[in-house]
């Protein structure tokens, strides 16, 4: 990056962190600081949950997976604006009328004190997971673009949240939310012009969408019912809606952005606008992957994405043959452009059979050109290790680095800086909040003052925070960072979703039988993990976890009642 690159970088993030103070201020009791008081209108509450969800993950590798695997991955979130109007109906009027802090309160008021500290401990296990890889994963990212060791990445994020969080507490985050999002997607919109104005100037728009549907990467509805396909319209619908259900109903990283509404109504209106504007917003940036991919059809690509990576072979005994590699690569990326526009003109002059001979053609190259890649991280595995090998997350920003020009280079980095911290600090917020109120003051010291829990937050936020630069500089090789997040979270929404829904619905369950209910639930999930990832034995979508974690929970805790009565008899 150039000097003015570093000047927008570095003015967006003291802006960030100076509006948090200053929007933050005021807060001097443990409601405030926790919940706003309660004050926010509905378009803080929309802003605070999309920016919460739409972590630097979305923005760095989303692109990426697009660019890998087309634009398939969109249907993950078609379930997403049926579970906000469920939540609407259902979980937003009874947190209000409860008046609780966090969603586990709730659950001592239906059940008992054991199911709130275990299903408060699922919570901590995996949104402290989750804060941990929302700070590694552009961390790692951005310390190879940069040229930064991950340790600086990972403080210089950690903490600028850090002090804003602990300083002003839930009202920072929510404010904070709110400017960072629209940094974000100004970043992003003139991010996706700019590849649309770099393509050739014969090229046009339309042309350039009909290369990206030619080779498959605008691949968005599959009809298939296919349980190991990750990425279909049934997975989506069923176990999509599932894992929304679970994240904004359930998880106290989003319960607490709607728990700081002035009313129902305002945090309806906050939920039902995020259902709304998802899908849109998940297909536009899938689309600017989309567009990236069409841009390296006309110039050249790296062979892999990860300088780093790349460099280090360049210097290993296998220096020669990935050489060898990246000069096949340069012919076949010759002949599939020349291909292209082959194709390109025959779609102009309405020459259907050729077009297609054309298409197929480079359809040829393309794999010819996949193989290559695989072949390529052969060879960094073997200089590197196998967790190495995934270069998607350094795709977007390989493209950015290269081909933007001053000044939005530095903007795009700042995006991704921006969606950092406001994911990171909504999750802090929510691990510190659960922490206090779910932990430490029902079970540790339930007869404080209002100074002292108020203490006791910042300093869990400040611990927590901690724990997420350290997870961040210690953590390595996940692949793809989109995924691995979403999957992280699916081990453990099925169970809490299950424990809401019974808490909510089946009214004869008491609290032991969703208990164990839990439990179980929990260990099947884990077992179904290990068994496709670790052994290979069963091959399940990550997307059907929750649904299954959750109607464990809904039929143990439905059965054990009955099964504990005929003992008794």
């Amino acid at each position: 990056m150039r000097t003015l690159d570093w000047v927008v970088l570095a003015v967006t993030l003291v802006s960030i962190v100076l509006y948090g103070i200053y929007k933050g201020r005021g807060s001097r009791n443990i409601k405030g600081y926790l919940l706003a008081d309660r004050q926010m209108r509905w378009y803080t509450v929309a802003f605070s949950i999309m920016a919460t969800q739409a972590s630097a993950i979305t923005f760095t590798s989303t692109p990426g997976q697009a660019f890998v695997d087309g634009m398939r991955f969109v249907q993950y979130y078609l379930g997403l604006p049926i579970a906000m109007v469920v939540l609407s109906m259902t979980a937003v009027p009874i947190f209000h009328k409860l008046g609780v802090f966090t969603a586990y309160e709730y659950l001592e008021h239906r059940f008992d004190s054991k199911t709130r500290t275990l299903t408060s401990i699922i919570f901590l296990v995996s949104r402290g997971l989750g804060a941990g890889m929302t700070i590694y994963a552009p961390s790692v990212v951005l310390s190879v673009m940069l040229g930064w060791d991950i340790r600086i990445t990972s403080t210089v994020i950690g903490g600028a949240v850090i002090i804003y969080t602990t300083s002003g507490g839930v009202k920072a985050v929510n404010w904070t939310d709110f400017q960072q999002l629209s940094i974000i997607m100004f970043g992003m919109f003139v991010a996706f012009f700019m590849t649309i104005h770099l393509l050739p100037g014969d090229v046009s728009f339309s042309e350039a969408l009909h290369v990206a549907g030619g080779m498959g990467k605008l691949n968005l509805i599959d009809f298939s019912f296919d349980l190991s396909n990750r990425y279909n319209f049934w997975s989506g619908i069923i176990g999509g809606m599932f894992v929304a259900l679970a994240y904004f109903g359930t998880d106290q990283s989003q319960v607490q952005r709607y728990l700081t509404g002035q009313s129902v109504t305002q945090s309806r209106l906050g939920l039902l606008f995020n259902g709304m504007a998802k899908v849109p917003m998940q297909f536009f940036i899938l689309l600017i992957g989309a567009m990236v991919f069409v841009f390296y059809q006309f110039e050249r690509p790296p062979l892999f994405f990860n300088p780093v990576e790349t460099q280090k072979v360049e210097k290993s005994a296998d220096a020669q043959a990935f050489g060898q590699l990246e000069r096949e690569h340069e012919a076949v990326f010759r002949t599939k452009s020349g291909e292209l526009r082959n194709y390109l003109e025959a779609l102009r002059s309405g020459d259907e059979r050729i077009a297609q001979d054309a298409l197929a053609s480079v359809r040829v190259q393309q794999q010819r050109e996949e193989q290559l890649r695989r072949q390529a991280s052969q060879i960094v595995e073997a200089t590197s290790g196998p967790l190495a090998t995934n270069d998607t997350n350094y795709i977007f920003l390989s493209f950015v680095t290269k081909y933007l020009p001053v000044g939005l280079v530095g903007l795009v980095f700042a995006c991704i800086f921006a969606a950092t911290m406001s994911s990171s600090s909504g999750e802090l917020s929510a691990l510190a909040t659960c922490s206090v109120v779910d932990v430490y003051k029902r079970h540790v010291r339930q007869d404080g003052d209002e100074k002292h829990y108020l203490v006791v937050s910042r300093i869990l936020m400040a611990v927590w925070g901690v724990y997420g630069i350290g997870f961040a500089q210690f953590a390595t090789g996940l692949g793809s960072l989109v995924e691995a997040v979403n999957i992280i979270g699916s081990l453990f929404y099925g169970t809490m979703l299950g424990v809401f829904l019974t808490a909510f619905y089946l009214k004869s369950v008491n609290g032991t039988a969703v208990f164990w209910g839990a439990m179980v639930s929990q260990g099947v999930v884990l077992a179904l993990f290990a068994s496709e990832y670790f052994f290979e034995i069963v091959k399940l979508s990550w997307l059907w976890y929750p649904v299954v974690g959750c109607l464990v929970v809904l039929g143990v805790a439905s059965i054990l009642p009955s099964l504990m009565a005929d003992k008794k008899a």
